[in-house]
Formats: structure tokens, sequence, C-alpha cells
């Protein structure tokens, strides 16, 4: 499936891949891949994991995360409050809205029982009222299916038209009780995307976002789709958009993976294998891996990026550059590109051994 037919909530170039997963259907677990078996059997010399135990909720470890999600399904929402109150009380705003998502998307998706058990309990909460407002983006996506508009049902749209409005009332009610926190604004742009905002109003709701979190990974890039062609845009203007970015972000930011995530979305699945080898993509590459290597070690983003980059210098022929990537994420395969085919950890697995194989001299070329 392409990239295009995710719509936000496939989360490919986000942080949660949960709503497409389930909608596209259960992962088989790697049992697709088997792949070149010397290549396995070196990979797994190496200490990387089969395709069988490889996870595949997240880019990388969660376990506060998952301890929360799991006991929220249970319909315990206490793990949830306590791990939203500490991001605003750290002001981490990444993961805040990193959270935000995961526990919006399955309450979203489910009964929502606990969400409601939670805003009853503290209604001017303002953790579950970020969590709140993603639930009402995840049903009204839901609602709307991942398919081309040509092939939605007009109550299909009628029900997403429906419920994404709701969620303005509830952004200005988040936005109105913890005013420092960005991560309101940036669930608007998944409002933005799906309402057809027009380029005044996306600005509007960027200022929002910057003066707040200038340099917010996944702000960032829930702002680049809705710059993307396929959305309100074009490839320039989103080209543009992650060149700005990722010039004017300090070291470390993760924002000079944007040109590489432009690329991606625009150009990937029609790419010859020349077209990511080219100077300029070669250099986006070189600048996003001095990115990585600056980044904290425990930003919540870093995974996910390494994911995208070790796709890329695979098909770059840069595999042991790809190898020292995917070992550093091994075992994680929720994250782009993987996490857009239904086979996740198959797909993960078939490039991690290619890229065993050139270190190793066998390489083919990607």
């Amino acid at each position: 499936m392409g990239f295009e037919q995710l719509v936000v909530l496939a989360g490919c170039l986000g942080v949660s891949v949960m709503v497409y997963r389930r909608l596209a259907g259960p992962s088989p677990s790697g049992a697709s891949w088997r792949g070149p078996a010397k290549a396995a059997r070196e990979a797994e010399a190496l200490g990387l994991l089969p395709a069988s135990r490889q996870k595949t909720l997240f880019a990388g470890p969660a376990p506060e995360l998952e301890a929360a999600l799991q006991a929220a399904a249970r319909g315990d929402w206490g793990p949830a409050a306590r791990l939203m109150a500490a991001t605003r009380e750290r002001r981490d705003w990444q993961r805040r809205h990193r959270y935000a998502v995961e526990l919006g998307e399955l309450a979203g998706e489910g009964d929502g029982a606990w969400l409601d058990a939670w805003e009853a309990a503290g209604p001017d909460d303002p953790d579950v009222a970020v969590v709140r407002v993603e639930a009402t983006i995840t049903l009204a996506w839901l609602l709307r299916g991942t398919a081309w508009a040509k092939d939605t049902t007009d109550a299909q749209i009628e029900g997403f038209l429906r419920v994404l409005p709701q969620a303005r009332p509830q952004i200005e009610r988040a936005a109105e009780l913890n005013p420092q926190d960005p991560t309101p604004y940036i669930s608007e742009t998944k409002v933005a995307l799906g309402l057809n905002y027009p380029h005044e109003a996306m600005h509007r709701v960027w200022k929002d976002i910057t003066t707040r979190a200038p340099h917010h990974y996944g702000a960032h890039l829930a702002a680049l789709l809705y710059w993307a062609r396929k959305w309100h845009g074009s490839e320039e203007r989103a080209a543009s958009f992650a060149r700005d970015a990722a010039a004017s972000a300090p070291p470390g930011a993760l924002l000079r993976m944007l040109p590489l995530v432009t690329w991606w979305e625009h150009h990937d699945g029609s790419g010859e294998k020349g077209s990511y080898r080219t100077p300029e993509l070669v250099a986006q590459v070189d600048a996003a891996l001095a990115d990585v290597a600056a980044a904290r070690p425990d930003d919540p983003d870093l995974p996910g990026a390494r994911h995208l980059l070790a796709y890329f210098l695979t098909r770059q022929g840069r595999y042991e550059a790809a190898l020292e990537q995917f070992r550093l994420v091994d075992g994680h395969v929720g994250a782009a590109p993987w996490a857009c085919y239904g086979d996740p950890a198959g797909m993960y697995c078939r490039w991690r051994d290619k890229a065993v194989r050139g270190a190793r001299g066998r390489g083919r070329g990607a």
C-alpha cells in the first residue's frame, strides 16, 4: 500500500502506526519473509533477531507507554494519567505529543470507557484534554477509512465530516487549560489536513506551534504532510519547508531528516535504484547522519530516524553504515518505512539482511 493511501493515521511519518496496523489486519509476524537463509543466519550470528521476534508496536523501546496502554485497555486510566502528567511537569512536549496520540488512538478505536472515566474524574485536567482531542481525530479518520476519495462511500465521508469538526472546540479547550503546551496545535494539523484548511489558516496553526516548540520533530512531520503534493501543497513547497527547518535547527534536533522524509514521500514508490544515489541525496543522508549522532540518546524520535536512515543507506549501497543503524534499532520495527507494509517485520528483515550481505561483500545493490 502506498503512503498516500494511509492517510494521517498510518503514522508512517509520525509517531504511531497502531491504527494503520489494525485497519490493515494483523502482521504475520515475519512469516512471509524467509529470505536467503545464509543472510538470515549471518544476521542472527551478529546478534540480530529473526522476524518472528521483532516487535511491531513502536520504533524503539517504550516500556512506560506500553504499560500505560495495556492498563488503559483493561480500563485502568491511572498509569496513563501519571504518564501524561509527568510530560507536562517536565515540559517534555515530544513525549507528550507521542503519548497523547497513542492513548487517543487506543480510545478512538475502542469503546473509550477508560477515557470517559478519566475525563469525569478531572474535567479540567489538561492531560486528559489532549488525549480526548486525539481520540476524536482517530475516530473521524477511522470512519473515513484509508481508501482514496473516489473509493470512499458517502456514509464514510458523512461520518468523517460529522466527527472531525468536533475536535476543534476540544483543541481550543485543551489549549486554554495549558497555554504553554504545543500539543493541541500539533493535533490541529491533522484537522487541517482533513478539513482542508487554507494556507493562511495553516500558517496560523504553525505559528501557534513554533512559538511554543520551534524544533519539535513530530510537529514538523505533521506539517510536512500538509505541504506535500498529495494533500494541500506540492513537492517544492514540502521540500522548501523541509530545507528551511533543517537549516534553522540546532544539531541533534533531527530536523535534518526532513529533506529525506520529503524525498521518500514523493519518490520512494517510483524511484529507480540510481535515484537514491544522486550526490544531492547522498549529502542529505550525510547531514541526517550527523544530526542523529548529535541527538540526545533518549530522544523519543531517534529510533524512528534511525530506521529511515538504515533504509536510505541500504538503498545507497552504504551497507556498513546501514548495518550500524540496524543494530541500534533491532527488535522494534514500528516505524517508516516498514510500518507502511502489511508485514513490517518481514520487510524490515528483508532490508536489514540485504545490508548484512552487502557488508559481507555480497550485496548486488539496492
